[in-house]
């Protein structure tokens, strides 16, 4: 064994990759993110003891979050900028180490000092999953783990919009010391995953705030999914303010820009519109970049995770920023004092490239957050009441390129047509291009955006629970047939359990982290389950 990790959908044999990630990252790099997860614990046990004493952690806050989202499913294989987030950790733990007075038996540890980065490969199981012996504790410290990683990603997104929750970084901290409390039992674990939904549902409120104050509430929006004439810039991931400096610096130089996967919803909102050069969408979920990048012929700009890595036909083509790295692809630095990234490498690079390929023509429709969504409800009740909108499916989550996954676009098209789907994330390319028509004007496919934005459909889920006077979110007719893929989706799981949402089915498989004592205590108090086939699932979820 050289590796293990098993935090993604993909986890090899279901049990676990431990030659080399099926992500494609080497048994380097997946060992030095257990260093700089493990070296990131060791920064918020020492900024917890800071908090205590009035001291300013913004510099540990912010580590806090950059460090985990860096160690997300395919954001980032570049070993040397890794190893560069660890060093920077251990600056920052000497520098509180100056400041508060560290417990004795912490002395000697290497639990906020992390290991020598050059003796990594002795280490790593050491400090890695599997150094937690008992299964389901392991268990219920990964659930916790990744969670606070899916929070990280969306917190760091607010953050870069000027948006912060200071009670997220309390939180994160204290998650992370209880991984590395000796002794630590089921019954004090168990309480703080349920509390991760909590402050997951809270750093999904808040990005929607910054997203929505920012750039003003989605619309109902045709998006172009053909080509122009123009080079282009095809930027993929997740990060607004990466896409809107980008828009801003490429005005009037001749090169349009695209968005790829998950940014397809910045065409959603009313700022982005402003923008002519802002002309389309190219190709669909992140598993099909390796044909579609070869045909746009133009640079791509990641700004998050979400990389499949590049073939050599278009690697130079690539270029990575934020949380995201790729060994030899150019990468932009994070900005300084707020000022906007410098693009203009990326931007001089298009100007020399064909535009892109035609791949596909048409449109496709999305826009409906859940203030659009709210302008339509007396529309949305009356087709409920009515009788023609007989059941809500909530699809939102991953995409992945495993075959099992045609089963979600299998799904859609066999829904009966007095069903409306709810989605949100990348996971709607298996069935947002179908022809599956409209219920009296309403589309059967309501798109509310990113990964992040299934905040927005329990917004929804809650109004209409409030318009239809239940008690029970429950009661209302909805089905929950979510597709996971990586960390992210884990903290939306966590998020809906805190809201009281039972009875989710979760797939195409359940996660490998969870122990079969685990997934009990999910099936039992929140009704947790898989998917079988098409036709039983619609016959015991939806007649």
């Amino acid at each position: 064994m050289s590796m293990f990790c098993y935090q993604c959908q993909e986890a090899s044999k279901g049990v676990g990759c431990d030659i080399k990630g099926v992500c494609g990252k080497t048994p380097e790099v997946s060992n030095l993110q257990d260093l700089l997860v493990y070296t990131s614990k060791g920064v918020a046990l020492l900024s917890q003891l800071a908090d205590e004493k009035g001291i300013d952690t913004a510099k540990a806050n912010k580590y806090l979050i950059d460090s985990l989202f860096v160690t997300i499913t395919n954001a980032n294989f570049d070993a040397n900028k890794i190893v560069a987030k660890i060093k920077a950790g251990y600056i920052i733990q000497d520098e509180l180490k100056a400041q508060v007075e560290v417990p004795a038996d912490l002395h000697d540890s290497a639990v906020y000092r992390g290991n020598d980065v050059n003796d990594m490969e002795s280490k790593s199981l050491l400090i890695g999953i599997l150094s937690t012996e008992n299964e389901d504790i392991r268990s219920l410290k990964e659930l916790l783990t990744y969670g606070l990683k899916g929070m990280a990603a969306y917190g760091e997104h607010a953050w870069n919009l000027g948006y912060e929750n200071n009670d997220i970084y309390t939180f994160v901290k204290k998650a992370l010391v209880a991984t590395i409390q000796e002794g630590i039992g089921a019954d004090e674990l168990l309480p703080l995953v349920l509390e991760c939904g909590k402050y997951g549902v809270e750093v999904m409120a808040l990005l929607d705030k910054a997203n929505t104050e920012t750039y003003g509430n989605p619309e109902i929006t045709s998006v172009n999914i053909g080509v122009g004439t123009k080079p282009g810039i095809l930027v993929s991931g997740h990060d607004l303010r990466d896409l809107e400096d980008l828009l801003e610096q490429t005005k009037g130089t001749g090169i349009d820009v695209y968005t790829h996967s998950e940014m397809l919803p910045a065409h959603y909102y009313p700022k982005f519109k402003q923008y002519d050069n802002f002309v389309g969408n190219y190709g669909s979920a992140w598993w099909q970049q390796t044909t579609e990048f070869e045909k746009f012929n133009g640079p791509i700009l990641f700004t998050t995770n979400c990389i499949v890595p590049p073939k050599g036909s278009y690697k130079e083509r690539v270029y990575t920023t934020g949380a995201s790295g790729f060994d030899g692809c150019t990468h932009f630095p994070d900005r300084v004092n707020n000022q906007a990234k410098d693009f203009s490498a990326i931007i001089e690079h298009a100007k020399k490239c064909a535009a892109p390929t035609e791949i596909e023509t048409g449109e496709i429709v999305g826009g409906f957050a859940h203030n659009q969504v709210l302008q339509l409800a007396d529309k949305v009740v009356d087709a409920v009441k009515g009788g023609a909108i007989k059941k809500f499916v909530v699809m939102a989550g991953c995409d992945g390129r495993m075959n099992d996954r045609n089963y979600y676009t299998d799904f859609a098209n066999e829904l009966p047509n007095d069903t409306v789907i709810l989605t949100a994330g990348c996971a709607k390319y298996r069935y947002n291009k179908l022809p599956l028509g409209d219920i009296g004007g309403i589309p059967r496919v309501l798109d509310a955006g990113q990964c992040n934005d299934s905040y927005s459909l329990a917004v929804t889920a809650l109004k209409l629970q409030e318009v239809f006077g239940l008690e029970d979110i429950n009661d209302l007719p909805i089905v929950y047939n979510i597709a996971w893929y990586e960390q992210k989706a884990v903290i939306v799981l966590l998020a809906l359990l805190s809201l009281g949402v039972k009875n989710i089915n979760l797939g195409p498989t359940l996660p490998a982290f969870l122990s079969p004592n685990v997934v009990n205590i999910l099936v039992e108090n929140f009704g947790i389950g898989g998917i079988s086939t098409v036709e039983e699932d619609i016959k015991n979820w939806i007649a």
